[in-house]
């Protein structure tokens, strides 16, 4: 009988935070391929338009 071992996940979740309104939401990184702090595009809900996004602390 062979046993496989699991892989380690390369992939965490992180929070990214819109500095004008405050809003939170959590998104997947490879720390291993970007060590930098992670800064998305994203849709915000409450000013109704694509924001900077940009990565807090957890």
């Amino acid at each position: 009988m062979v046993t496989l071992s699991m892989a380690k996940v390369q992939t965490h979740i992180i929070k990214i935070k819109d500095k004008k309104s405050g809003l939170i939401l959590y998104t997947r990184k490879n720390k291993k391929q970007n060590p930098d702090k992670l800064s998305l595009k994203k849709y915000n809900k409450v000013t109704r338009k694509h924001e900077l996004f940009t990565e807090a602390k957890k």
